[in-house]
């Protein structure tokens, strides 16, 4: 896919702590049909920030006051200018490379395009067993709650039109983040397809994610979602009219639902 002037503007999220021996594999292999990159930095020590803005001078740089992954995307989705936002991490693990195709799964007319490391010509060389497991029970939960058939709930590597934000309002802060995106998506009625990707080693340092603390985490932002009210459409309100007639006007009308 080559960039041109009927191509969308493409965001790049990437949430950061302590990965400036990474982004050297990272950054310089995002392909330039992106438009943007923003780095949403977690209290590094090691120097990320200053790697990122040798290697990629026009890098937007956010840091964060908070802590968590959940934190950081909510403030990277908030300074995205791009039509499509794409999110990846900063350990190497997802690769740029693939950007490109999800960016065609989005222009074939869906909403969002979710990475699958579970679907044919996609894999892991970094999952554990236990982490495996347990991504496939939480994943089955989901399913089963909301009616869902995802193949791979707790992989990060997604992008959408920056127009579903309204349908995100991302509101948690650690790792949970990912299946809190993609279960409102779907509470959303938006078109969501699967994507192939191939999940590569950390390269360097050690990960945040802790498998129980987040695990447990995970699963209680699905409960949570799982008997969350769907807040309800604005009443209609009452306006003045001339002396002769009687009917109300509502504020908004019923939303349309984007099929599957």
């Amino acid at each position: 896919m080559q960039k041109n002037e009927q191509y969308p503007s493409i965001s790049v999220v990437i949430p950061t702590r302590n990965e400036a021996q990474n982004l050297h594999y990272v950054l310089p292999y995002i392909p330039p049909l992106v438009s943007e990159i923003i780095l949403v930095d977690g209290h590094s020590t090691d120097g990320t920030i200053e790697a990122a803005q040798q290697l990629l001078p026009d890098i937007r740089v956010i840091n964060q006051v908070k802590h968590g992954k959940g934190d950081a995307l909510r403030l990277g989705f908030a300074a995205c200018t791009g039509d499509i936002i794409v999110m990846i991490d900063a350990d190497g693990s997802t690769d740029p490379g693939e950007i490109p195709r999800f960016i065609d799964a989005l222009l074939k007319g869906n909403d969002f395009a979710k990475g699958s490391r579970f679907l044919k010509d996609g894999g892991s060389h970094d999952i554990t067993p236990l982490r495996s497991l347990g991504n496939y029970a939480l994943g089955m939960l989901v399913n089963i709650f909301f009616g869902v058939r995802y193949s791979d709930l707790c992989y990060g590597y997604n992008a959408f039109w920056r127009r579903c934000l309204d349908s995100i309002r991302i509101d948690c802060d650690g790792f949970e983040v990912e299946t809190l995106i993609n279960i409102r998506i779907h509470k959303a009625h938006l078109k969501i397809v699967e994507v192939p990707s191939i999940e590569r080693p950390r390269l360097f340092g050690q990960s945040n994610l802790r498998t129980f603390r987040d695990g447990w985490r995970v699963l209680k932002i699905i409960l949570k979602e799982r008997f969350r009210s769907i807040p309800p459409l604005p009443q209609p309100v009452a306006l003045p009219v001339p002396h002769n007639v009687d009917k109300m006007v509502p504020v908004a009308e019923q939303p349309g639902k984007v099929n599957r």
